[in-house]
C-alpha cells in the first residue's frame, strides 16, 4: 500500500521529519518497507525556452542552441539531444546545479564551444527513463520557473497493511493511527451529509446476507474530461493513472477514505438498481472489455436490462463512464467480505475495491466518501447532486465492548488507573460509556477488529508502548502433560534418525488430491474453497511430499538422499488426525571418495530403510514386517508394531520413479509411513522402555557354523529366524543370513523351493567353547527348524 507524505499531511498536522514519521508508523504496526522519493529538488534547475539551434562547428552529433532562462541573457547551451525543436521549452541546469550522483554544472567548452550550462532528460533529473533525449515541458510553462515547483519533491511510503486493519487502506486512517501514537495532530473533514430515503424504483437489495447496506446518488449536468494537475498527482503518487475527472474522484475517494465508490452512467441504466446474485452462466463484460460467466455465487448489482457491475470488484462497460455521460449515479455499500473474495478468487479478478471489500469497510463511512465525492464532483465537473440519497438495507449499530481496568493491570503487568486507559483509547477513537462496575467504550465503526476484551487491552499495550513494559516471570511449574511426553519423543526420535545420516523434511499440509490418494487409507478431504488444484486437499499421506522433496535434491545432482518428516496427516475415517514418520531413502549408501568407487558402490534398497525402521522397536517389542500388496509399490511390507498394523515400507515403481522426472536415476527409491503413536507407545518417553545396555568387550573368540538350508520358496526369513532364535540356545548370540538361491530349472534346487545360508556365532564370555557343545546346539537348532519351518540342511 502506498501512502503519499504530502496527501497525509492533509489530514496531518506534523513537522516531523519523514524517517520520524515513518519510525512512529512502525512502532503502531504499520511497518514502512521502504520510502521513495520522487520529484526534482535540485537548486539551480529552471524551465528554459531554445531560442535558436544551430550545428556544432566541429562535431557532427552536437548543437549549439540559445535558451532563455529567465535571467535577461540568453545562454550558450552545447547539446547532443535531437528531439526538440526551436521554442521548445526544457529543463536547464544552471552552473552551480548538483546533479544527481554529485555532478556538479560549470561553465566549460566542449569541442571547442563554451556552454554554460546543460539542457536534461528525465533520467539526468532523477525522474525516470522516460522518452529518448530531453524531457519537453508543457507549452504554457512559465519561463523561468524552478523546477521544484513543476515536480515537487514527494516522499512515498510503501507500507505492509495487516489483514485486520482495513482502515489503514486509506489517507485518513493512517493519519489517524498516526495522530494516536502522538505524530501530529488530526485535521478532520466532515463533509455534510444528505437526507437519505428508500426508493426501491431506484436501489434495492434482493440478497440481504450478503449486502447490508446500498446507496445510489443521483448527479445530473455532469462534464467529464480530464482531471486537474493536483487530482492527477496525488493519484500518480499512489501508482494510479488518470482516466477522467469522475473515475479519478472516484479512486480519490477510496485512497482518502478506504471506501470503494463506483459511478454509473444514469442514462445507460434501465430502472432501479439491484443488489443480487448472478443467474447461473450469466454473461457480463467487465470494464477493462474481458467477457466472465457468472455463477449463482457472484453477487451482481444488476438493473432490468441485466448485470451492470459485479458487486465490490469492477464495473460493466455497458454502464461505464465515457465522454458522452451527462448524468451518473454514485454508488456506495456495504457488501459481505466473504462473498467478495469468494468471487474475486474464482474470476480471477483483484481490484482496489476487491481489496477493500475482502477485509471490511467503515459501515458508517460509507455515507461520508459518498458526500465527499459528490462534494468532488460539483467542484470538479459541474455536477448538480440530487437533495436526497436513496438507500437499502440499514447501518450496523455501534458496538459496545465492556473493559475491566483490573484485567488489563494484570494481563499487561502495568500500573495504570482506569482514566489513564480510558485516555489512550480515546486517542483511537473510542467513546467511553458510563457504567458503574467496568469500563465500557464504544467502538468506532471503522475498527471492526475490537470486538473482545482483550482487543482493547492489545490496544492498550500498543499506546502504552510494548517496549515499556517491564519483562517478567510469571510462569507456574506444572506437570508434564501426554502432549509433552509426545513432543519430547518426537524431538528425540529426530535425533535419533539425523544421528544415522537423515535430513528433516518439512512440506505443506495443503496439497493436490492426484498426489495423495495413491497413498491414502482412509480417504483424501477436500478444501471447500481451495486456492488451486494444488492445494485442494489436506495431505492423507507424508510420502507424496517427500518424493517431491527427493525429485528436487536429484534434479540438483544429489546421489545420496536420506530424508525424514514427522508431521500431522489427515483422512475421512477414524482417527481423522494423526502424527506419522515418513522415510524415503535412495542413492548410493555412501559417495564417491579418493580411494575409488568401492566403498559407495552398492544402491540403498529396502532391506537398508527396514533396517533403520527395526532399530527404532525394542528388545521387547521388535518391530516386524510382512507381505502386503500395495498399487503404488510393487514391492511393499507392511510394518507391524507390538503385531499390530502400524504402517508400510515398500520400493517406488518404476512408472512413479519416471513420473518424478528422475527417469535416468539409478537404484530404487524406497519409502516408509508409520504411526507415531504406536511407535511412541511401543518405546515408551525418550525411549526409556529399553535403556542402554554395556558390556565389557569379549575375551574369548567366537564360532561360527554356516547352514545351507532347503525349504519351500514361499518361507520367509523372519519363520527362520524365529525359529532359531525359539531354540533359546543360551550359546549363541547371532543369526544372520547371507545368501539366497534358487533355480528356476529345478537342477540344482527342486522347483518351488529355495535354498538359505545362514551364519550361527556361538559365545560364551567366561571360556573357550568346544567342538562338541557347539555341534550339540547346532543338532539342536537344525530339529527346531525342520519341526517349526519345515527346513532342511542341504547336503
Amino acid at each position: 500500500m502506498k501512502i503519499s507524505l504530502s496527501w497525509l499531511r492533509d489530514y496531518l498536522r506534523t513537522e516531523k521529519p519523514v524517517a520520524e514519521i515513518a519510525r512512529i508508523l512502525t512502532d503502531a504496526g504499520l511497518e514502512v518497507g521502504s520510502i521513495e522519493s520522487t520529484g526534482v529538488a535540485i537548486p539551480k534547475v529552471v524551465a528554459a525556452q531554445i531560442l535558436e539551434s544551430i550545428q556544432h562547428p566541429n562535431a557532427d552529433r552536437l548543437s549549439v542552441c540559445k535558451v532563455d532562462d529567465g535571467s535577461g541573457t540568453p545562454r550558450q547551451i552545447v547539446c547532443g539531444a535531437k528531439n526538440y525543436k526551436v521554442g521548445d521549452k526544457v529543463p536547464l541546469a544552471q552552473p552551480g546545479a548538483v546533479m544527481p550522483g554529485d555532478f556538479k554544472i560549470k561553465v566549460g567548452k566542449l569541442r571547442g564551444v563554451e556552454s554554460e550550462g546543460m539542457m536534461c532528460s528525465s533520467k539526468e533529473l532523477g525522474l525516470g527513463e522516460g522518452a529518448d533525449g530531453l524531457l519537453i515541458l508543457p507549452s504554457e510553462t512559465a519561463i523561468g520557473t524552478p523546477l521544484s515547483e513543476l515536480f515537487p519533491a514527494e516522499e512515498v511510503f510503501e507500507i505492509e497493511i495487516t489483514p485486520n486493519r482495513p482502515d489503514w487502506l486509506g489517507h485518513v486512517g493512517v493519519a489517524r493511527e498516526a495522530a494516536a501514537f502522538g505524530c501530529g495532530e488530526l485535521i478532520t473533514k466532515d463533509p455534510e451529509l444528505p437526507v437519505t430515503k428508500e426508493n426501491a424504483s431506484v436501489a434495492a437489495i434482493a440478497a440481504p446476507d450478503a449486502a447490508s447496506f446500498y446507496s445510489i446518488r443521483r448527479i445530473d449536468g455532469v462534464k467529464i474530461g480530464p482531471s486537474p494537475e493536483w487530482l492527477r498527482k496525488r493519484l500518480e503518487s499512489v501508482g494510479l493513472r488518470s482516466i477522467n475527472n469522475i473515475v479519478d474522484i472516484t479512486n480519490f475517494v477510496m485512497f482518502e477514505t478506504a471506501q470503494p465508490l463506483h459511478a454509473f452512467d444514469a442514462g445507460k441504466v434501465d430502472g432501479a438498481l439491484t443488489v443480487r446474485f448472478a443467474n447461473e452462466g450469466e454473461a457480463f463484460t467487465a470494464l477493462d472489455g474481458k467477457e466472465y460467466k457468472l455463477t449463482a455465487h457472484d453477487l451482481v448489482i444488476a438493473d432490468a436490462k441485466g448485470s451492470q457491475a459485479i458487486a465490490g470488484i469492477t464495473g460493466g462497460v455497458e454502464s461505464g463512464v465515457s465522454e458522452t455521460t451527462t448524468s451518473i449515479l454514485l454508488e456506495s455499500a456495504l457488501f459481505e467480505p466473504t462473498v467478495i473474495r469468494r468471487s474475486s478468487r474464482a474470476l480471477g479478478i483483484s481490484t482496489d475495491s476487491s481489496y477493500r471489500f475482502e477485509r471490511g469497510v467503515d459501515a458508517q463511512g460509507s455515507l461520508a466518501a459518498s458526500a465527499r465525492a459528490a462534494a468532488l464532483i460539483v467542484e470538479l465537473a459541474g455536477g448538480i447532486p440530487s437533495a436526497e440519497l436513496v438507500i437499502a438495507g440499514s447501518l450496523p449499530t455501534p458496538r459496545v465492548v465492556a473493559l475491566r481496568g483490573d484485567r488489563v493491570r494484570s494481563l499487561l503487568g502495568i500500573d495504570l488507573d482506569d482514566d489513564s486507559i480510558a485516555i489512550l483509547l480515546t486517542k483511537l477513537g473510542l467513546k467511553k460509556i458510563a457504567s458503574e462496575a467496568d469500563l465500557g467504550f464504544q467502538i468506532p465503526s471503522w475498527r471492526n477488529d475490537l470486538t473482545r476484551e482483550v482487543d482493547l487491552i492489545e490496544e492498550v499495550a500498543r499506546l502504552h508502548g510494548i517496549n515499556s513494559i517491564t519483562a517478567k516471570c510469571a510462569g507456574i511449574p506444572a506437570h508434564s502433560s501426554d502432549a509433552d511426553k509426545a513432543y519430547d519423543f518426537a524431538c528425540g526420535l529426530r535425533r535419533r534418525l539425523s544421528g544415522g545420516g537423515f535430513h528433516e523434511a518439512r512440506s505443506g499440509t495443503l496439497t493436490g488430491s492426484r498426489d495423495q490418494e495413491a497413498f491414502s487409507t482412509g480417504g483424501v478431504i477436500a478444501v471447500r474453497n481451495p486456492m488451486g488444484e494444488e492445494h485442494s486437499t489436506l495431505r492423507a499421506s507424508l510420502i507424496p511430499g517427500l518424493l517431491e522433496a527427493v525429485s528436487r535434491n536429484l534434479r540438483h545432482g544429489t546421489d545420496s538422499i536420506r530424508l525424514f518428516e514427522i508431521g500431522k496427516v489427515y483422512q475421512q475415517e477414524q482417527p481423522e488426525e494423526s502424527i506419522r514418520l515418513g522415510l524415503v531413502m535412495t542413492g548410493r549408501t555412501a559417495p564417491e571418495n579418493w580411494r575409488g568407487k568401492e566403498d559407495g558402490e552398492r544402491s540403498l534398497d529396502l532391506y537398508d530403510l527396514k533396517g533403520v525402521i527395526q532399530l527404532l522397536g525394542t528388545r521387547l517389542e521388535p518391530i516386524t514386517f510382512r507381505a502386503k500388496t500395495h498399487a503404488s509399490l510393487p514391492l511393499a511390507l507392511e510394518i507391524l508394531i507390538a503385531g499390530k498394523p502400524a504402517g508400510i515400507l515398500g520400493v517406488l515403481s518404476p512408472s512413479a520413479t519416471r513420473e518424478l522426472m528422475v527417469g535416468g536415476h539409478q537404484g530404487q527409491i524406497v519409502v516408509a509411513e508409520l504411526d507415531l503413536h504406536a511407535l511412541q507407545i511401543t518405546n515408551g518417553i525418550g525411549f526409556s522402555k529399553d535403556p542402554k545396555q554395556h558390556s565389557s568387550l569379549h575375551k574369548f573368540p567366537a564360532v561360527r557354523r554356516d547352514l545351507a538350508l532347503l525349504m519351500d520358496a514361499a518361507t520367509s526369513y523372519s519363520v527362520i529366524e524365529q525359529a532359531v532364535l525359539g531354540a533359546r540356545e543360551e550359546l549363541l548370540s547371532a543369526v544372520t543370513p547371507f545368501d539366497v538361491f534358487s533355480d528356476s530349472e529345478g537342477v540344482k534346487v527342486p522347483l518351488g523351493k529355495k535354498s538359505l545360508a545362514i551364519a550361527l556365532t556361538f559365545l560364551h564370555p567366561e571360556r573357550t567353547l568346544t567342538t562338541e557343545e557347539v555341534n550339540e546346539a547346532v543338532t539342536r537348532i537344525v530339529a527346531r527348524l525342520r519341526e517349526a519351518a519345515g527346513a532342511e540342511v542341504r547336503g
